[in-house]
């Protein structure tokens, strides 16, 4: 006969530190019985599985570390424990799993080896910052983050302007440190009727998201702390 597979949950993680708005009964639930968890960085995990209600030691439970380090060839040993019948859980760094995130990788090996995959609600920057941008909801495209070298930035932010003119929302990122270049690069690039919101800090109490043209923001000229930010250009 032959062996239950397990179910693999993907459990989102809070955007900002706080989890009491967007934590479902499911979830603290889950985090009671499932014992094995795959992982991004284990400090905001265990911060989560506690503020979830984790009752047990962390010792009683196994982590599974899956970042931008993890080989493909290392994948399969995560999905041991699902093959041999125990559920298991993704937990992202921040957001959903899966979305910009290394965990969807192991999700599609899930698939190739029929096991369940059920996803949990929770808080996305990507859909957040296009729900308060005013922007075209209905056609819309995450680009996830922009070229490290410059040149070839500038050239992806007017492909994105040009996108965004038609109607089409653009959403992108960069890391939290490169910020203030981006937007120089945006003002400097892009349509001065071109709309483009900036989506800071999204659902912490340092939030600040803003939709203004491209000329507005020339006349604020602002200057971005280097935290988590969204981008869409659009109109």
């Amino acid at each position: 006969m032959a062996t239950r597979k397990g179910t693999l949950y993907l459990i989102p993680n809070s955007l900002g530190g706080g989890v009491n708005s967007f934590a479902t009964e499911l979830s603290k639930q889950l985090v009671q019985k499932v014992e094995h968890f795959v992982v991004e960085e284990i400090k905001s995990a265990r911060r989560l599985l506690r503020a979830l209600g984790l009752k047990r030691e962390f010792e009683e439970v196994n982590f599974y570390f899956l970042n931008e380090h993890t080989r493909f060839n290392e994948m399969g040993s995560l999905l041991k424990p699902l093959l041999a019948g125990h559920d298991a859980a993704i937990i992202s760094e921040a957001g959903l799993p899966c979305v910009a995130d290394p965990g969807s990788s192991l999700v599609a090996l899930a698939h190739e080896n029929g096991i369940k995959v059920v996803p949990l609600s929770g808080p996305s920057s990507i859909f957040m910052a296009l729900m308060a941008s005013g922007m075209n909801g209905q056609e819309f495209t995450f680009n996830g983050y922009l070229p490290r070298d410059r040149s070839e930035r500038i050239r992806k932010i007017k492909q994105l302007d040009s996108l965004g003119a038609k109607g089409h929302t653009q959403i992108f990122m960069d890391v939290p440190y490169r910020n203030q270049q981006v937007l120089e690069d945006l003002l400097q690039h892009c349509r001065t009727e071109s709309k483009l919101c900036i989506a800071c800090n999204i659902s912490t109490q340092a939030e600040m998201i803003l939709t203004k043209t491209i000329a507005e923001w020339l006349v604020l000229q602002p200057s971005l702390p280097k935290e988590p930010t969204m981008f869409l250009l659009g109109k």
